[in-house]
């Protein structure tokens, strides 16, 4: 302990960070502490105190510091010290509140404010009209920070009070509680210079046509102060306006920015403010003055997380010139800036965009890149169609193309299906092959079905479901040919084919497909006898429910509920299956039977805990209120956290019936 008062400061911070918290003496230690000349070691012992496990009496031990006069790094300490250690301060806090001496009562207020619980509320209203100013001072803006209704509604009745600190503070509390006043108790004070900012910053609270009004005059102002203030109400009211009021924000912002002759520059300078309601004014106002050149500031705000959608609605604002200054500059932008960039383009894009986007295309990411070539495709421009079609060999973004293509074929369907025609021909792919299915429709099926003879197996099941979404009734007869295939993938996609189009009488034709040799044609095949309703293979499938594999056992498991023919038998084998995917499906599938319910009641004593989860939640919503005292037992011997939400939730359900 004698450490602590060591002549080196090294040697006694260490001595505090040493102290065992239930050795006797160490609270007396930690306060000397508090005391020391040096900070790191009066944070050291403000922080070690919270080990101690006699909190009520560190917290009374600390305000009695407070009230050490002189010693002003010790007080700070236990200030510092009393909100480290939560609940256990409120008590002493607010009897500190009604201490003779000011000084002690606003210690008192300040630590309760930062501490933020709304146990101390109703004791700080009760001293709101505490004598001294400074006090009152910091009650008030105590309440700013834990206050409910009840605190805000007291504000409130003084604010018409004379004292220009009282109003101010009272001012700043109630937007903070986000409760503004009458309108009518706001307007007098934006006449005072003093107060006006403060009036302007609550009066963004208020979403009435007639607050709108009286802010926007604020825009027009002679004074830069007043500008910037009106611009942070016009943040703050465009983020709680609805639909209707926000066009009314939008024509009269845009209105008083006529009659300011430094518009631009000013609204450019407002995005470098420290405070985020007046840079959410300022795209505001920049989606108000439709001017391009700011777009990259409106750009760069997305940095705030929290002014990202008002970013991308005031960037689609903007115009295409806006957007083509963007495209120019991407690489100097931010992340942020670039990604909502990227989202606004899409809004804004238009057939000048194709180089700018093309070109973006060679350097960006795989996110922008992607943005890119959705962005293609809505130009609507023949120019967009060659570098949407290079773009096919690329596996990562080959799907995207293919969208992108089928969407520029809306306006310019004959130059896309032009050259989708001769990749095809040239170098055909299965992504090309399904974008000509996008483009081409049924004028394309004759270069399918010839495709369908093609060397190259994945270019034989692209042509089978390109064929497939174009007229099923053609690719149900590729699909017949297809599940004799000498390749796996094209007996597959035969397979998908037929669960797609296929009737109960298609069983006959997947029971090859059921016996294959290569699992993932099995596991369409079974996917496919569940679609198209083939009850004939019902007992394959109920075979195959013991199968090693699990996803071969739970996919049977789930084609069988498809076709209504899970037998309990059935649901009790898949329920002793090692793969607990398969169990869950036989819980899934049981959900409609008493036999599936009385196998949840059992599976709720399964050693895992999905399958746990899983039965509880089956018992939630198809068990009786019979199955609640197994439910209960459950939820008391469960050690797993979501699964005991799981249970918690079947109680509660079970019990309302």
């Amino acid at each position: 302990m004698t450490h602590v008062l060591a002549p080196h400061e090294e040697e006694r911070y260490r001595a505090i960070l040493a102290l065992d918290p239930a050795a006797p003496g160490t609270l007396d230690a930690l306060i000397v502490g508090l005391h020391d000349e040096s900070w790191r070691v009066r944070r050291a012992s403000a922080e070690s105190l919270r080990r101690l496990t006699t909190l009520t009496e560190v917290a009374h031990r600390l305000v009695a510091v407070l009230g050490e006069r002189g010693e002003t790094g010790a007080r700070n300490a236990a200030a510092e010290a009393l909100v480290g250690l939560g609940d256990v301060s409120v008590a002493p806090l607010i009897k500190l509140l009604r201490h003779s001496d000011p000084d002690q009562r606003k210690f008192a207020a300040d630590i309760l404010g930062q501490l933020g619980r709304r146990s101390a509320e109703s004791a700080l209203v009760e001293l709101l009209d505490d004598p001294d100013i400074n006090v009152r001072v910091s009650i008030i803006e105590a309440l700013g920070r834990v206050g409910s209704d009840t605190a805000a509604r007291a504000l409130e009745g003084i604010l018409k009070e004379q004292d220009l600190l009282i109003r101010l503070a009272v001012l700043e509390a109630l937007t903070q509680l986000q409760w503004p006043p009458p309108l009518p108790v706001v307007v007098p004070l934006l006449a005072d210079a003093q107060l006006r900012r403060s009036a302007y910053r609550v009066m963004g609270l208020i979403p009435q046509v007639a607050a709108t009004e009286l802010i926007s005059r604020g825009l027009s102002s002679e004074l830069r102060s007043v500008r910037e203030a009106a611009l942070g109400a016009l943040g703050t009211q465009a983020s709680v306006a609805d639909a209707t009021l926000r066009t009314e924000i939008d024509s009269q912002t845009r209105a008083a920015l006529k009659r300011v002759p430094d518009a631009v520059e000013f609204v450019a300078q407002a995005f470098e403010a420290d405070d985020m309601p007046v840079r959410a004014g300022a795209l505001v106002a920049a989606g108000a003055l439709r001017e391009p050149s700011l777009a990259i500031s409106v750009a760069e705000a997305a940095r705030e997380d929290r002014l990202l959608r008002e970013v991308i609605r005031t960037l689609s604002r903007l115009g295409s010139e806006a957007g083509r200054e963007l495209l120019g500059r991407m690489a100097e932008l931010s992340l942020p800036a670039r990604a909502a960039a990227a989202q606004a383009m899409l809004e804004m894009v238009d057939p000048s965009y194709v180089p700018a986007l093309s070109a973006l295309l060679e350097w960006a990411e795989d996110d922008l890149r992607a943005v890119a070539v959705k962005a293609l495709g809505r130009t609507q421009s023949p120019e967009a169609v060659a570098p949407l079609v290079a773009l096919l060999e690329e596996p990562s973004v080959a799907g995207a193309a293919v969208r992108a293509l089928g969407v520029l074929s809306g306006g310019c369907r004959e130059a896309v299906l032009k050259a989708l025609e001769e990749v095809v021909e040239r170098r055909p792919s299965p992504a090309a092959v399904a974008a000509l299915a996008h483009a081409g429709g049924t004028a394309a099926l004759p270069t399918f079905r010839k495709l369908a003879r093609a060397p190259d197996p994945l270019l034989r099941a692209a042509a089978l479901d390109a064929a497939m979404d174009v007229d099923p009734a053609v690719g149900l007869e590729l699909a017949r040919g297809a599940l004799a295939d000498e390749a796996a993938p094209v007996r597959t996609a035969g397979a998908r084919a037929i669960g797609r189009v296929g009737d109960a009488s298609a069983g006959t034709l997947l029971k090859r497909a059921l016996q294959d040799e290569d699992i993932a044609v099995r596991l369409a095949a079974v996917e496919a006898l569940g679609e198209c309703g083939a009850v004939d293979r019902a007992p394959e499938l109920e075979a195959l429910v013991s199968h090693p594999d699990g996803a071969l056992a739970g996919r049977a498991v789930r084609a069988l509920a498809r076709l209504g023919t899970v037998k309990p038998a059935v649901l009790r084998e898949a329920a002793r299956h090692a793969d607990a995917e398969v169990v869950k499906a036989a819980l899934q599938a049981g959900a409609v039977s008493a036999e599936g319910v009385a196998l949840a009641v059992e599976l709720l004593r399964h050693p895992g805990w999905d399958v746990r989860a899983t039965a509880a939640r089956v018992l939630g919503d198809s068990g009786g209120r019979e199955s609640l005292e197994a439910v209960r037992a459950a939820l008391a011997a469960e050690q797993d956290a979501l699964a005991r939400r799981a249970l918690s939730d079947a109680v509660e359900r079970l019990s309302r019936r």
